[in-house]
């Protein structure tokens, strides 16, 4: 049987993976269209939200592994809050359904999986 400590860093490595795939599209948007870009005519608070997390994803899986408990209610915020908001788009502009599915995907898995995640125990000296 896997420690306590073992599955809450595996499960934090999943976290942190999946962050650091969101990260890299959020920078490769960031790249091309800069800071500044509506997502082609989208709410202010879709398109501010949407460029925050080229920072706040990262900030995240930094906290993953320096505070985890943090990182872990980040996590959960990040996701929770990104997938209500492209509910909304969704509903009022269409969106990508792969990638909708797979945001939903890691939301349960996140919802499922928070609270083992959060079990960090720091190793004794």
């Amino acid at each position: 049987m896997m420690s306590v400590s073992r599955r809450s860093l595996w499960l934090r490595m999943i976290y942190a993976l999946c962050l650091l795939g969101a990260t890299y599209n959020h920078l490769l948007i960031v790249a091309e269209y800069d800071w500044g870009w509506d997502y082609g005519g989208l709410p202010v608070f879709v398109t501010t939200f949407w460029t925050a997390l080229t920072l706040i994803d990262p900030l995240a899986i930094v906290l993953l592994f320096v505070r985890p408990r943090g990182g872990v209610i980040l996590t959960l915020a990040i996701i929770a809050v990104d997938v209500a908001i492209n509910s909304w788009v969704a509903w009022r502009y269409g969106i990508d359904l792969a990638t909708f599915l797979a945001q939903v995907c890691f939301l349960i898995f996140v919802v499922c999986t928070w609270r083992m995640a959060a079990q960090y125990r720091a190793s004794p000296r």
